[in-house]
């Protein structure tokens, strides 16, 4: 491993031509030294936390003329979808002030801003870090990404009048039930965007047919709630695509799917464009 390069890409035209914008929070792949070196876990049992080539997924929808944003520094490192408070106070040496911290579900299950746990590996530092450690991380990773992400979605509503940002995640098959859903949309139960653009996604995703779910099991995370601000104009939806549908058997490298998932990605963000419009014709970047 080297050390690590810039903390996001930014692909697709730098001022959008398109009301959508895409964001890719959790499938970095560049491991720092640092991380590698505190971890008493392998690689191979850190990447999990990754959504596994989920970056490749957006390929067409950039071809298309839609701004992407990308994280290259893994989840295990440092988690873009959380809140700069989700922190596991006795992680961090001196252990943090209980009252400067957020003790969310996801912060109890070792998954907070900085992964404490896995399940079945149990800790995955050998250490704590110190304080001066996670702002350095919060500064150079989770700030930029944001602040990156709030510039593009402003700049696409001063043009568009509207912008909607779709959140692209990747989840593992849900329980084998006969109907599970391969799709899950995401909007905080309505709070981050209008049901319009919930269902749009729904709509493009069974057509191509896909059995789909929306808030259950995933609702959306920080990436949501700071940035979807439907009253304003701006939707944010997060997308949740089964892994099993583009990745190998293995579910660890990229398979047969992945064009099918590309081109449904695109579809997506084509009909989303659509509904912010309320256009059907091609937006300007195709």
């Amino acid at each position: 491993m080297t050390q690590p390069g810039a903390p996001f890409l930014l692909h697709g035209p730098e001022v959008p031509e398109s009301p959508v914008i895409l964001s890719v929070p959790h499938a970095g792949r560049d491991y720092p030294d640092a991380l590698l070196a505190m971890s008493r876990l392998p690689l191979a049992a850190l990447r999990p936390l990754e959504d596994r080539h989920a970056d490749l997924l957006i390929g067409d929808a950039v071809a298309a003329g839609h701004t992407s944003l990308v994280a290259t520094r893994p989840r295990a490192w440092i988690d873009l979808n959380r809140d700069v408070r989700e922190v596991d106070p006795d992680m961090i040496d001196p252990p943090l002030a209980r009252h400067a911290v957020v003790r969310s579900a996801k912060v109890s299950g070792g998954l907070g801003l900085i992964p404490r746990r896995l399940r079945g590996h149990g800790e995955i530092l050998r250490h704590r870090l110190t304080r001066g450690e996670l702002d350095r991380r919060i500064a150079q990773d989770h700030l930029p990404y944001h602040a990156r992400l709030a510039a593009l979605i402003a700049a696409t509503r001063k043009r568009f009048g509207v912008a909607v940002l779709l959140d692209v995640h990747s989840m593992p098959p849900l329980p084998d039930t006969g109907d599970q859903a391969r799709i899950v949309v995401g909007d905080l139960f309505g709070r981050s965007a209008a049901a319009r653009f919930s269902a749009t996604i729904q709509d493009v995703a069974r057509d191509a047919g896909h059995a789909c779910a929306q808030n259950s099991p995933y609702a959306g995370g920080h990436i949501l709630s700071v940035h979807g601000a439907p009253m304003r104009g701006v939707h944010a939806i997060q997308m949740e695509i089964d892994r099993s549908l583009y990745l190998d058997a293995a579910l660890d490298g990229p398979g047969s799917g992945l064009a099918a998932c590309r081109a449904l990605v695109r579809a997506t963000a084509r009909a989303l464009a659509d509904e912010a419009t309320g256009s059907t014709a091609a937006i300007a970047a195709e």
